[in-house]
């Protein structure tokens, strides 16, 4: 799909304002909400938007502790990986899972929770008892310094 000037000013304003009403929309895309409407459900058939979602902050809900782990395999074969994988998926504490390379580690995890005492829970009860988990390197984080939606200009 071709992605114009237009429907990056949706994507944009969307990422920053996910519960804009559509004629707000249009008018700030400069289409009427007819047209509007159209992009945003191409948009969304296209796999371009693939959902909208409320920012909560995790102080307020008790998450105190987050902690960026970077996880060792003992093997390196799909199987294994999947396995991996879907373990992981069904931890809720965890909000990023990242296969990466150029560490001596094979996934980055971002995970958050109540404190250190539900994360040691986290690290020896969970994560380190799914097969194949070999190494554990954690870092936690003192502050969040950037976030921000993609960039699409």
């Amino acid at each position: 799909m071709e992605i114009d000037r237009i429907d990056r000013h949706i994507l944009a304003v969307l990422q920053q304002r996910g519960r804009i009403s559509n004629q707000e929309l249009a008018d700030l895309a400069g289409l009427s909400p007819s047209p509007c409407l159209r992009r945003v459900r191409t948009l969304e058939e296209a796999g371009i938007i693939t959902g909208y979602r409320a920012h909560l902050n995790p102080k307020t809900l008790g998450l105190t502790l987050m902690a960026l782990i970077h996880i060792s395999m003992d093997q390196h074969t799909p199987e294994r990986f999947q396995h991996f994988e879907t373990a992981i998926a069904n931890i809720p504490e965890v909000l990023e899972c990242l296969l990466i390379t150029g560490q001596a580690a094979d996934y980055q995890l971002k995970v958050v929770v109540r404190d250190m005492e539900a994360y040691q829970d986290l690290l020896l009860n969970r994560i380190t008892q799914i097969k194949g988990v070999t190494g554990v390197h954690s870092s936690f984080v003192l502050r969040q310094v950037v976030e921000r939606p993609l960039p699409v200009t």
